[in-house]
């Protein structure tokens, strides 16, 4: 078991006021018996370096999330091999040796879609090209996908996906946004923030021939793409889930040191977070 060592935590990222992380981790805390406290706080990839520097002994680790994935990565001590693969740390474990850094992401994607009865899929699309959609690659190929199609404004963005693909032994296509007709896959994975347009035309033909769609946003919701899976009567899940189970991901790192440690009573760990997740956020 991991020797304890300080008792606070943070959720990092700008912006950071919409996160949900906070209810989540203090209902897991409260429930296992853990004192330990987690806030959240705005930091910039520019203030990180000096933000982190600023960190004492009574800290434990962090969660992060966007602009940071990138630069944490850069910073940590250690990989694990989601985080080497993606080039994205999401989870610092704090330790007098340098920071540890994991990514959740991709294991709170695999997570979320086993609860929606999904354990492998042979074909899947994932529509944008930025961060996360890295992320939801590694998802697709460890749960056995093979072949990936990505839509993306930008064909040239899809270049660092498609290298990441062919290492992991996945064929990636291209496909413009104005597509009208795309081939049908039982999975879609979108990447894209909450607030970003997407014409209605583009959105139908994606919903038509895109089986379930798991969205990763979820602090603007519907978006355009759920909107146009239930315009055609599709099943349409937000990010929550995703964010529910990386979260408890995380929390297995901060208490073991291992995202494949379970916790202690983990399946009343995981409900009181999922009832958190439930009630009403502060106006």
């Amino acid at each position: 078991m991991l020797t304890p060592h300080g008792t606070r935590l943070e959720v990092w990222g700008d912006p950071i006021a919409h996160s949900r992380s906070p209810q989540l981790h203090a209902a897991a805390y409260e429930l296992l018996g853990f004192d330990w406290t987690y806030g959240r706080r705005r930091v910039s990839d520019t203030s990180f370096g000096d933000e982190l520097a600023s960190l004492d002994g009574a800290w434990r680790g962090l969660s992060l999330t966007m602009p940071l994935k990138g630069v944490a990565f850069a910073s940590a001590s250690s990989l694990d091999r989601r985080a080497e693969l993606t080039g994205a740390v999401n989870t610092y474990l704090l330790d007098p040796a340098g920071p540890q850094g994991f990514n959740t992401d991709v294991g709170g994607i695999v997570r979320a879609l086993a609860a929606d009865g999904i354990a492998e899929v042979e074909r899947a699309r994932i529509v944008g090209a930025g961060a996360t959609a890295t992320s939801a690659l590694v998802a697709l190929g460890e749960l056995g996908a093979r072949e990936i199609d990505v839509v993306a404004r930008r064909p040239e963005a899809v270049t660092p996906l498609a290298d990441l693909a062919r290492h992991l032994g996945i064929v990636v296509t291209t496909t413009p946004f104005a597509a009208s007709v795309l081939s049908d896959v039982p999975l879609t994975i979108a990447t894209l923030p909450g607030d970003a347009p997407v014409p209605d035309a583009a959105a139908d033909a994606l919903a038509d021939a895109g089986g379930l769609l798991l969205d990763v946003a979820y602090g603007h919701w519907p978006t355009a793409l759920s909107a146009a899976w239930e315009r055609a009567g599709g099943t349409a899940r937000s990010g929550l889930g995703m964010l529910l189970h990386q979260a408890l991901l995380q929390i297995r790192i901060f208490r073991h040191g291992d995202p494949e440690a379970p916790l202690d009573d983990e399946a009343r760990v995981l409900r009181a977070m999922r009832e958190a997740l439930e009630r009403p956020t502060a106006a």
